[in-house]
């Protein structure tokens, strides 16, 4: 853009476009305040009622693609819910149910098996299981649910269903068997799969159905464990994953899940007297805060 100098002549000096600084200046200010976040997570049908930043989210209603819960592990009562009735991926969650049908159809869990072929090298997280080592069930039952192996839940499914789509077939039989009609399985570790899903209500009643089992309960609560070697593998030691069991007073599990189509998932567990809560998060990202808060709020709900 021309413009006229003092003495009439024109002059070639570019106007300066004062607005591009005031947006480069907005940039840096939602960046430096952690703006960015927020706007992103709250999008369109979304409401966050927060303090003073999203780690203090009190109370939340996601999208269509977020769902919280949380019931009483007893009466099945629920207590909140947001979208809870939406069907979503689940990821690694799907191992609670993979849990609770081996926990059903093995009579002893210290009977040893051979890994098979077909478990070794499967994608996603592992315990990098090795063609014919020899494992109990329990400990792949903590392999499974501590450090959520996709290795684990192919050698328990081959080893109780004869077959990975066996072992399916069994999962899909205790959906039916709980009545429970918004929940499918495709496999036995939560890998992405378009007919793989389930919502925060069906997986928060799978989850209360499988804490009536003590071992599962034990297994779940467990900080770490440690699988003892032998004559075909070494010692292991499992951490649990689940930050939950250090974050809140009571906390006694339950598992974690991701993959990029499902997001952060989460279904935590907490016991405080006679009361067991259990709530389910299914693409949260703030998924500890936000499950931890909401639990929170389920106790004193119950309490008043």
């Amino acid at each position: 853009m021309e413009r006229l100098d003092k003495s009439g002549n024109k002059s070639h000096q570019k106007i300066k476009f004062e607005g591009k600084y005031f947006l480069i200046t907005l940039f840096f200010i939602i960046i430096s305040t952690n703006l960015l976040p927020i706007m992103i997570f709250c999008r369109k049908n979304e409401e966050v009622e927060i303090g003073t930043d999203l780690q203090a989210v009190e109370t939340v209603k996601y999208n269509s693609s977020s769902a919280t819960i949380v019931v009483d592990q007893k009466s099945k009562k629920i207590l909140s819910s947001s979208n809870a009735h939406v069907r979503l991926a689940m990821a690694s969650t799907t191992k609670i149910m993979t849990a609770m049908v081996v926990l059903d159809n093995v009579v002893d869990v210290d009977v040893q098996l051979a890994i098979p072929q077909e478990a070794v090298g499967v994608e996603g997280s592992s315990v990098y299981l090795k063609r014919n080592e020899i494992w109990s069930v329990r400990d792949l039952l903590y392999a499974l649910m501590l450090r959520s192996g996709n290795d684990a839940a192919v050698a328990l499914s081959i080893a109780v269903g004869g077959s990975v789509q066996g072992f399916v077939d069994m999962m899909n039989a205790k959906v039916s068997e709980l009545g429970l009609k918004d929940t499918h399985f495709t496999n036995p570790h939560g890998l992405h799969d378009d007919n793989h899903y389930t919502t925060a209500y069906d997986l928060a009643i799978i989850t209360a159905e499988a804490m009536k089992n003590p071992l599962f309960k034990s297994i779940v609560s467990a900080k770490s464990y440690v699988v003892e070697g032998n004559y075909t593998h070494d010692r292991y030691y499992l951490g649990n994953k689940n930050k939950m069991l250090l974050m809140m007073e009571g906390a006694d599990g339950v598992k974690t899940g991701y993959t990029k189509n499902s997001g952060r998932c989460l279904v935590s567990s907490a016991t405080r007297g006679d009361t067991q809560l259990i709530c389910v998060v299914l693409n949260v990202h703030d998924m500890w805060n936000v499950s931890k808060n909401l639990l929170e709020k389920g106790f004193e709900q119950i309490k008043n």
